[in-house]
């Protein structure tokens, strides 16, 4: 008995030690390092949540669902509404997205089919060193370059519109406006989506172009109705990830969108969005406006979340549809 019992201690010591070294050697420790990694970021995004939700709590319990509808701002007697800024948020945002997925859309292609590979290197370099540019450059461009140019090109094409010029381009115009504050959006998304589009389009099976030409295809027959459809869910992905920083994009939006805390109807007129709203004035804001800002900062990350699960089950969509295919 004596015996057996001590040939069976060193047993467990030895079992210990090869659990540790299979724990730090093999798959364990890589499970439980990538399960932190994404706990983690589970954990500061709930977090972020709770804070929003926790220190809203005075402006929710007061207006309640009114305040996703009202258009009033008045820190004087505390009656605060967030429509006007979320409509300034979402059109400065479309417009952006409107003015810069076809030019970027176009270089991208340009880029990856058509240019030599030089060109296309070097142009890709200096876009992605436009992207890393910080926003208030972006901000003082706008204010000393885009808004007089906007004030030289915009009034010959009113009088030459007169009375037919729509209802979103109308009225009288001073530079800083939602079309100064979404042609600057365009400019900055741009990269985003000139960037990731072309990495798809690169990434698209030489094959299909070698098929493509073989058949008789022209180059740019090629281009479009094969690496174009082939890469589709990718290029929607570019698109969404842009439109994700035009909604939250905060110093070159204020600095020329004309922080006007009105429902306009006219792009040519001054607005507001919600980042510039809440950059203005939460320093200086306390009670109830403070509570506020931080309900219009929940509004913005419901909203850009939003958006982000429309635009991905958009894309599993479209990408089923062409799987059914």
């Amino acid at each position: 008995m004596a015996s057996s019992a001590t040939t069976a201690a060193p047993a467990r010591p030895q079992r210990r030690a090869s659990f540790v070294q299979r724990f730090f050697s093999g798959d364990s420790l890589s499970y439980a390092l990538t399960f932190l990694a994404a706990a983690v970021l589970i954990a500061i995004t709930a977090l972020l949540v709770y804070e929003l939700w926790s220190r809203s709590a005075l402006s929710r319990e007061k207006f309640g669902f009114h305040f996703l509808v009202t258009s009033t701002w008045n820190p004087v007697t505390e009656n605060f509404g967030a429509l006007p800024f979320i409509f300034g948020t979402v059109v400065t945002s479309a417009l952006a997205l409107l003015i810069a997925v076809p030019f970027g859309v176009g270089a991208a292609i340009f880029l990856a089919e058509l240019a030599p590979p030089k060109l296309s290197d070097g142009m890709t370099f200096l876009i992605e060193l436009l992207a890393a540019v910080p926003s208030v450059i972006f901000g003082l461009i706008g204010i000393f370059v885009l808004v007089p140019a906007l004030l030289v090109v915009v009034p010959p094409i009113k009088d030459a519109l007169g009375d037919h010029a729509p209802f979103f381009f109308s009225g009288p115009f001073y530079g800083v406006s939602i079309l100064a504050a979404g042609v600057v959006l365009s400019i900055m998304i741009a990269p985003f989506i000139i960037s990731v589009s072309r990495e798809v389009l690169l990434a698209v099976p030489k094959d299909l172009r070698e098929a493509a030409l073989a058949l008789g295809a022209t180059r740019w027959e090629t281009t479009w109705q094969v690496v174009v459809p082939h890469a589709r869910r990718g290029i929607m992905g570019s698109i969404f990830l842009a439109l994700a920083r035009s909604l939250g994009e905060t110093m070159a939006v204020t600095m020329v969108v004309g922080n006007n805390p009105h429902i306009v109807t006219s792009l040519l007129a001054s607005g507001y969005s919600i980042a510039a709203v809440i950059a203005n004035e939460f320093a200086e804001a306390s009670g109830m406006q403070s509570s506020a800002l931080i309900e219009l900062g929940l509004v913005l990350f419901v909203l850009t979340i939003a958006l982000n699960g429309a635009a991905r089950l958009l894309i599993l969509a479209t990408g089923a549809k062409g799987a059914s295919r």
